[in-house]
């Protein structure tokens, strides 16, 4: 097997307990709203707070994330260094807040496209073209099932 059919598989299993764990009792927390629309074509349900276009700043909407008490937070910012920031700070103030944060997907994926994707909003086609050049075309649209 190849690296990069490694590489595929490493995040195509990501995807799919990302997908498993915004079902739950788990809220998702990303940039904007193209974010949200990305990770909805791949299949990730459950619920998608954003934070720009909450028309918020982020104190308010860190308070409205705790009045929303949820098991968890998963935090999936960009990668790019305005993601990396707004992620410390999320961080940050969601644990004051006592809310646990989960970044286990943000690093995994950052660690395995942090070189060729900056934003999440990109993923689902970042995904397309490396299963195309795995495999030759798209076999299956896993996102779709």
């Amino acid at each position: 097997m190849s690296s990069l059919e490694r590489k595929f598989e490493k995040i195509a299993l990501l995807l799919e307990n990302l997908r498993n764990e915004a079902s739950g009792d788990s809220l998702l927390i990303v940039e904007g709203r193209r974010d949200a629309k990305a990770l909805r074509k791949i299949g990730v349900k459950g619920e998608i707070f954003t934070i720009k276009s909450c028309g918020e700043n982020i104190v308010s909407f860190i308070d409205k994330i705790g009045e929303n008490r949820k098991k968890e937070v998963i935090l999936l910012m960009d990668f790019d260094r305005r993601g990396k920031e707004m992620t410390e700070r999320l961080v940050k103030n969601l644990e004051k807040m006592k809310i646990k944060v989960n970044l286990t997907f943000w690093k995994e994926l950052l660690s395995l496209v942090g070189n060729d994707l900056k934003d999440i909003e990109g993923l689902g086609s970042y995904i397309e073209t490396l299963e195309k050049k795995v495999r030759g075309k798209i076999i299956f649209p896993y996102w779709m099932l």
